[in-house]
């Protein structure tokens, strides 16, 4: 175990272990920086932000919601990426999906990725299966290859008589469990999964794990972004760690979610010292690793570029 992260009883499962392949996806020197109103003062001399209010005068500040990020997927791989709130963990799944542009850098994928959010578009008065249905309609699949598929999805999401229920019935669990479920059943090569994978009970979270296996058995690459940093231990090999749209820590993910567990106690107890040395040392283990883009596959595409 890491020397980041205070010693705890080691009670998480390992993720199955599956050969590592060729790059997925390549992200270099990744930014996204936004402009927003704000009554704050800039430091640019000017009136005090409380002033300008009163003047209705209206400043704008800089949000780096990303900030200088590369790193490099493979195939086989399953990536968590945690952080706090508003640390960047969603901007870049979504500058990676293609849903949103980047301000700086770039992103290489070998095909296009697919991308589900906690929110994605499930009609909430039909009944879970025939939103099931619809979801595979949609994918592409024919009808008749719908009907076949069907049973595994259930069986996958495992919200039982549920299904024959109303979207809008549903707890966000089941809902999550229906869409992670459908999603999965195209066997993507790249996954991105934004808050959006609830473990359930025992029983679901083993389904959702095997299925996570075969799709990185099948050459896939997963991303999961979760706030629950012992989900990213149990279902991913590797994990990232933005903080402030900074990627300070890129490595195993039982190491790189317990030093963040660590940090966020300490910041949580008012150790603010020992959450800044454990940031700097995170830091410090990142700039002794060196990140290479080399594509030996030619096979791919860019999804933004600056």
């Amino acid at each position: 175990m890491s020397d980041l992260a205070q010693d705890t009883p080691d009670t998480t499962s390992a993720p199955a272990d599956v050969p590592v392949g060729d790059p997925t996806v390549s992200v270099r020197r990744l930014s996204v920086h936004y402009r927003v109103p704000s009554g704050e003062d800039d430091g640019s001399g000017q009136a005090p932000g409380r002033l300008r209010r009163r003047l209705g005068m209206t400043g704008t500040v800089t949000v780096r919601a990303v900030d200088d990020v590369s790193f490099v997927a493979r195939a086989g791989e399953a990536i968590g990426v945690v952080g706090q709130n508003g640390s960047g963990k969603s901007t870049l799944l979504r500058v990676i999906a293609g849903l949103e542009t980047a301000t700086h850098g770039d992103v290489l994928a070998t095909s296009t990725p697919m991308f589900l959010g906690v929110n994605a578009a499930l009609m909430p008065e039909l009944s879970g299966l025939q939103n099931v249905r619809l979801g595979l309609l949609a994918m592409g699949r024919t009808p008749a290859e719908a009907d076949e598929i069907v049973p595994d999805v259930l069986h996958v999401a495992g919200i039982g008589n549920a299904v024959h229920r109303p979207m809008k019935t549903y707890s966000s669990g089941m809902g999550a469990r229906l869409r992670f479920a459908i999603a999965a059943s195209a066997r993507p090569e790249i996954l991105l999964i934004d808050e959006a994978l609830a473990t359930g009970d025992a029983a679901s979270k083993e389904r959702s794990e095997e299925r996570m296996a075969q799709i990185r058995q099948q050459a896939g690459t997963i991303f999961l972004v979760s706030h629950a940093a012992q989900t990213i231990e149990e279902m991913c090999t590797r994990a990232i760690w933005l903080h402030d749209g900074e990627l300070v820590l890129d490595g195993p993910a039982e190491e790189t979610a317990r030093a963040y567990r660590w940090w966020a106690w300490n910041v949580a107890k008012g150790e603010h010292e020992i959450a800044a040395d454990v940031l700097e040392r995170c830091r410090a283990r990142l700039r002794a690793t060196l990140v290479r883009h080399e594509d030996q596959t030619g096979r791919h595409i860019a999804r933004h570029s600056t």
